[in-house]
């Protein structure tokens, strides 16, 4: 039995980094999955995060209630710094172009961007202080500094991932073209 329509035409528009004609363009969307090493970490995080879950509930049948309230509240914050974490990145929608970071969130409405471009320039391997020449998506917006850099090709989401950042680059800038 064939299906009524062909996947492979679904995710050749997706690849173009055009808006798909039924998808509603005021909701926030990331343009890009998240990369394996943004999903390890929360991987290793919420496991992390159960076994304190784990530990409060016996700390807490054993009697210790204080003890268990603490434990329980740094599995909570793991859980929370967790979900962030998979948060980080752009996010695009018709309003304009949504920036998150791990502690703050950067809106710039379509109007306000100037140019959304990939440039070759120094870039942290993982967010750590290391540099290493490398490609960026910077987006520089109308009366103001340009946007703190958080799309590289060697973020947790696209380390190691060349093609997958071109993709995500051509589909932001593409958003940018259109709506701006």
């Amino acid at each position: 039995m064939s299906l009524p329509h062909s996947s492979a035409a679904v995710n050749d528009e997706y690849a173009t980094g055009r808006a798909l004609p039924h998808a509603a363009q005021d909701r926030w969307m990331r343009p890009y999955r998240p990369g394996p090493w943004r999903v390890a970490t929360a991987a290793l995080a919420l496991m992390l995060a159960s076994y304190l879950l784990l530990a409060a509930l016996i700390m807490a049948l054993a009697g210790g209630v204080s003890g268990a309230a603490g434990v329980l509240v740094v599995g909570l914050v793991v859980i929370a710094g967790t979900l962030r974490l998979l948060r980080v990145g752009v996010w695009l929608s018709g309003k304009g172009v949504r920036q998150v970071g791990y502690f703050g969130t950067v809106t710039v409405p379509w109007g306000r961007v100037t140019s959304v471009r990939t440039a070759q320039q120094p870039v942290k391997v993982l967010g750590l202080p290391r540099t290493v020449q490398g490609q960026a998506l910077v987006v520089s917006r109308r009366g103001g500094q340009p946007l703190r850099t958080l799309v590289t090709d060697h973020n947790a989401d696209f380390l190691g991932r060349i093609e997958a950042f071109d993709i995500a680059a051509d589909a932001i800038e593409s958003w940018a073209a259109q709506l701006r």
